[in-house]
């Protein structure tokens, strides 16, 4: 068998890394030893089987991570990866955000948030040799992008004759090796369990990122098919879907040295960026990025503060901002008392002193190598430009310029549309458009836009987009208030906040967009013509950028490779396997007092005021003054235990992933980790990284002696 860049680099010289990687599955037999070392029971081949145990249970939420525990399609997960789906089912009259929700049979189950899904990972091939074919290998920038896209395309549609399935091929190592994913695409998901917030969000935003952490981060969806056992949209007559496998729950509890292995569908790491991206990231986008985010919670906060509906509508944005808001306050941190930018940049001068010192390697990689330095350095120069731009955008004017891209598109045949406008791309940008209005706000999100608009304009003329600032009616120079009657205008001039009328823009042609006099749509049609310029700018400069980075990464496999170390591919929200075991930290954060491996239900009672975000409910503070229990008392710490940590490579996507024990029992899920050390994101720190779990002991008495969610609990065997 021909072995790929990626095998070669991981078969050299796994061992000198083994505590860090985010693997593929079909790595694992590679690592055997590393893995049954570290104590795992399973026959590490069985770890590629993704239609097998324990791989055929886990599941993609896009965006988070899930596992299926019962044969009947319960799906279990974070908390904040269910967080929107409580909050567009709640009102102010019922607010399953404050007092949870439980469904106690199916017929209460309750829809997601329009656009969810459950996607099971059925196969992966590696299909480079299709995408880079000896003709695209002779092509540059955008006719090289448009011809890695339609064999991308191809491959995706010949996969996709399968009815029910997505497929997605997706790029390693900057475009140097590409795998095609085909994945079972569940549409009907319902909301079957999340805790109150006092339990699932317990110590809010001040803890988020946190250690020591009290947090009951987990809930629960159910998928569900049609009658024949097909994917489907939600209907009453659907089934639950049966799954060929689901995790089962641990009968023994965890703790501190114990194996343990997290599977799931982590984001982006960037741990193969070159020296100027990591300047250009940390000294410019991550602040700017920081400030943005602030000013928009605040925004939020003024704006919906005397409006509990308008506050329910954005809960789920205030959420993800705050989380990553606090996540880039704390890279900056650790970037700012680091010195990884002189590491980088000596790792990289290293690298190609390494190139240049042999002739041949020169001739293969040493322009390349440079033009990718140029080239980003070009990328982040129209990034730096239209910072402000991309926050000024009224939420009906995106989806006008998305309805209009797509009745353009819809001119074409199917297979030469632009993805994203396809006809498999249908189901969930109807949903999306179908379900905007449960999370808008004029009031809130003119509020936004004035903000930032009033940013954009500040800028010379020469960064302005002209066609933006043509369709809005606004010019350079501008005050605050001209702006703001620009906005008052557009918006007034447009139904798109009404469903109905959204919906039936789907459906039609460009000259029905031309002849509109709806203000958002008006403006679509006349920012179409140079954006799809802009477009084709960006495309010519990113393929130019995808063929020099793939040559730069094909030299750094190779130096390292020649300095014995391993080259995991950077995650990319594909399947992945990470091990290690459950630890505390001799070293508290700031060389505070170290770290214990678990947290106990004392402290929830410790940190508990009443109040925002340290509120635990009654029923769970009574359950714990009685010490009522039952069978999740560890016997070491007398008392249940909440959360703990672990010395697992995790990072954004892997929220709800499924924590394992050797036998691949569940024994928590992942939902976060430490804030001096999520920097390994782009830097990893052995000794500083650790994840937070839920334990599984606090879930299950939590669902049992607070929540009464007996019915739950039978269906997982876990009575």
């Amino acid at each position: 068998m021909k072995k790929t860049l990626l095998s070669l680099a991981i078969l050299s010289s796994f061992a000198a890394h083994a505590d860090e990687g985010m693997w593929m599955p079909q790595q694992l037999p590679q690592v055997a030893k590393q893995l049954k070392a570290a104590g795992l029971k399973l026959d590490p081949a069985t770890l590629t089987k993704l239609t097998e145990f324990p791989m055929g249970a886990i599941v993609s939420l896009g965006g988070c991570s899930a596992s299926f525990v019962s044969p009947q399609g319960l799906v279990v997960t974070n908390h904040h990866c269910v967080y929107n789906s409580v909050a567009v089912n709640s009102t102010p009259e019922r607010d399953l955000l404050a007092n949870g929700f439980l469904a106690k049979t199916l017929g209460e189950e309750l829809p997601a948030a329009p656009g969810s899904r459950v996607y099971v990972t059925e196969e992966v091939a590696n299909v480079t040799d299709k995408i880079i074919t000896p003709e695209v290998a002779k092509l540059s920038g955008k006719a090289r992008l448009d011809a890695i896209e339609k064999n991308q395309k191809t491959l995706q549609a010949e996969c996709e004759k399968d009815a029910g399935y997505r497929c997605t091929v997706a790029s390693y190592y900057g475009g140097l090796e590409f795998y095609r994913l085909k994945q079972l695409e569940i549409r009907d998901v319902r909301l079957v369990h999340a805790p109150p917030a006092g339990v699932g969000k317990f110590g809010g935003d001040t803890d988020n990122w946190m250690w020591p952490r009290h947090t009951g981060d987990y809930g629960f969806y159910r998928a569900y098919v049609s009658k024949d056992g097909k994917a489907a949209e939600f209907s009453k007559d659907n089934v639950p879907y049966q799954p060929k496998h689901h995790l089962k729950i641990a009968k023994e509890g965890s703790k501190e040295g114990d194996f343990i292995m997290v599977l799931g569908y982590p984001g982006r790491t960037n741990r193969h960026r070159l020296p100027s991206e990591v300047a250009f990231t940390f000294d410019w986008n991550y602040p700017a990025f920081v400030q943005a985010s602030g000013e928009t919670l605040a925004i939020i906060e003024r704006e919906t503060k005397n409006d509990p509906a308008a506050k329910l509508k954005y809960a789920g944005q205030i959420a993800s901002v705050n989380n990553y808001y606090k996540n880039r306050k704390g890279m900056l941190t650790s970037y700012q008392n680091s010195d990884f930018l002189q590491r980088k940049t000596a790792e990289h001068n290293a690298l190609k002193a390494w190139v240049n010192a042999n002739p041949a390697r020169k001739a293969q990689f040493a322009a390349d190598i440079e033009a990718a330095e140029k080239l980003i350095a070009e990328r982040d120069a129209g990034t730096r430009k239209s910072f402000f731009l991309s926050y000024s955008q009224p939420k009906f004017l995106s989806s006008a310029r998305a309805l209009y891209r797509l009745a353009n598109e819809r001119t074409k045949p199917d297979a030469e549309r632009k993805a994203g406008y396809q006809e498999r791309d249908m189901p969930r940008l109807t949903s999306v458009i179908t379900g905007q209005d449960r999370t808008y706000d004029e009031k809130v999100d003119k509020a936004l836009v004035l903000n930032f608009l009033t940013k954009y304009n500040a800028q010379p003329a020469a960064e302005h987009d002209a066609a933006f600032d043509a369709a809005l009616g606004i010019k350079p120079g501008m005050g605050e208030a001209e702006l703001k009657a620009a906005l008052d205008r557009i918006y007034a001039g447009s139904k798109l906040a009404n469903k109905e009328e959204r919906l039936a823009w789907l459906n039609k042609s460009p000259q029905e967009f031309q002849a509109s006099n709806d203000s958002f749509i008006k403006a679509a049609v006349a920012m179409y013509d140079a954006g799809m310029r802009d477009e084709a700018k960006e495309e010519e400069l990113g393929g130019k950028i995808q063929q020099a980075y793939g040559n730069y990464m094909k030299a750094k496999i190779a130096y390292m490779n020649s300095r014995g170390q391993a080259v995991y591919p950077d995650a990319n929200g594909t399947l992945r396997a990470t091990f290690g075991k459950i630890a505390g930290r001799p070293v508290g954060a700031d060389g505070t007092t170290g770290w214990t491996a678990f947290t106990t239900v004392n402290g929830v009672v410790a940190k508990h005021t009443g109040e925002g975000e340290f509120n635990a409910p009654a029923a769970q503070l009574e359950a714990i003054r009685k010490k009522d229990f039952g069978k999740y008392v560890d016997p070491k710490l007398k008392t249940v235990p909440v959360n703990y940590l672990a010395t697992l490579d995790i990072t954004g996507g892997n929220s709800g992933s499924a924590a394992l024990n050797s036998k691949a029992e569940l024994i928590g899920l992942a939902f976060d980790g430490t804030l001096d050390s999520i920097i390994s994101d782009w830097d990893f720190n052995k000794a500083m990284t650790r994840d937070i779990q839920v334990d599984i002991r606090y879930i299950l008495w939590n669902m049992q002696h607070v929540d009464k969610a007996d019915n739950l609990l039978k269906e997982m065997n876990a009575l």
